[in-house]
């Protein structure tokens, strides 16, 4: 008799997307349905915590529904239920988490809690099948960290922003200069119009030893010349403010994966493989910076393509699957994490907070 499929139904409600997605064991996506809440937040120029967990109160059920009726399978075809437990906006999560809960409690499979983090790192095994290990750059709007992914639940980090994340000063830097919600990709839209070299804009932390970021005294910069121009800002100018900003944070993006990628080949060779993961990843200025530098390095590159960079429930079913597959389970009593790094074992980095 055949071994029964290993399927799992993913949710996603860390932040602003809702999300529910059925994935196999042979990396078939059935189905990836995404509920984003950019309308709702964009006047506010951010995310609003109470209008998210709302809104995935709202639409989570309806969405599991509309995910498991498109991939064509019934809650008694599931091999296990997968859900964000961490880190994130603690009343999302706990959406998703309660009605994984729920869904794995009355289908009679395990409950898998998955750091989202860990959705984002393990995607590039669902797209490209890279093996282990391999280096991941991070990068979103609550994260920027690079990490050498040893296996499935072992992380170990090189380095990680000391205030913002680039996602964030992306974002902030969108509603300084009114270019719109999500701020990621205004900013690269709007830089496609204007003069990266305009402005002389700092590079953070570069040349320094380490693999750490730091994005706040960019975000200042460009908030001063900003100031400068005044309400004479004309829409070029404008745009060569995003440029100049896009370039600066690319530019310090890539003298920290430089060494990284230099301490990832001493440890393990020519040859590796560099992921790119979260929403920046879908930046396609800093894709062709980082393709440029791992050709250089003798190593490749990977990418996701947009739509699983950003937030979905995909990832979150195949880092389910491959936690069940490495015999990781959780008891229905596991708890909802607004904070959950990936490598428990880092040194503290100073004013990371959650964002290491």
């Amino acid at each position: 008799m055949p071994n029964k499929q290993v399927i799992v139904l993913g949710l996603e409600s860390s932040c602003d997307e809702t999300a529910a997605a059925v994935v196999t064991g042979e990396k078939k996506i059935l189905s990836n349905v995404v509920l984003s809440q950019n309308d709702a937040h964009a006047p506010f120029g951010g995310v609003v915590p109470e209008i998210a967990a709302r809104a995935h109160v709202t639409e989570m059920d309806r969405l599991v529904d509309q995910a498991m009726t498109e991939a064509g399978v019934s809650y008694s075809d599931l091999s296990a239920v997968a859900a964000t437990a961490g880190p994130g906006l603690i009343g999302g999560v706990l959406v998703g988490l309660m009605t994984a809960k729920a869904i794995a409690s009355v289908a009679g499979v395990p409950l898998i809690g998955v750091n989202h983090l860990e959705g984002h790192a393990l995607t590039a095994r669902l797209t490209d099948d890279v093996a282990f290990p391999y280096l991941l750059l991070l990068v979103s709007g609550g994260h920027s960290q690079i990490l050498v992914v040893e296996g499935v639940g072992q992380y170990r980090r090189l380095g990680t922003t000391i205030d913002d994340a680039v996602g964030e000063a992306f974002d902030k830097t969108a509603k300084m200069l009114e270019l719109g919600f999500p701020g990621g990709p205004a900013v690269e839209k709007a830089a496609a119009k204007g003069n990266p070299d305009r402005f002389d804009f700092p590079r953070p932390m570069k040349g320094r030893e380490g693999c750490n970021f730091s994005f706040s005294g960019l975000k200042t910069a460009v908030r001063q010349a900003h100031e400068k121009l005044g309400d004479a800002a004309s829409d070029t100018d404008i745009a060569d403010l995003a440029a100049s900003f896009q370039k600066a944070a690319v530019d310090s993006l890539i003298d920290r994966v430089a060494k990284a990628l230099e301490q990832f080949i001493a440890d393990y060779g020519e040859g590796g493989t560099l992921v790119v993961a979260g929403g920046v990843a879908a930046n396609q200025y800093l894709n062709g910076a980082l393709g440029g530098l791992v050709h250089s390095k003798g190593a490749a590159l990977k990418v996701p393509p947009p739509k699983l960079c950003t937030d979905n429930g995909a990832m979150i079913a195949w880092a389910g699957l491959e936690r069940l597959n490495a015999g990781f389970t959780d008891d229905l009593d596991l708890m909802a994490r607004a904070r959950w790094p990936l490598d428990p074992n880092a040194e503290p980095a100073p004013f990371a907070g959650y964002k290491a």
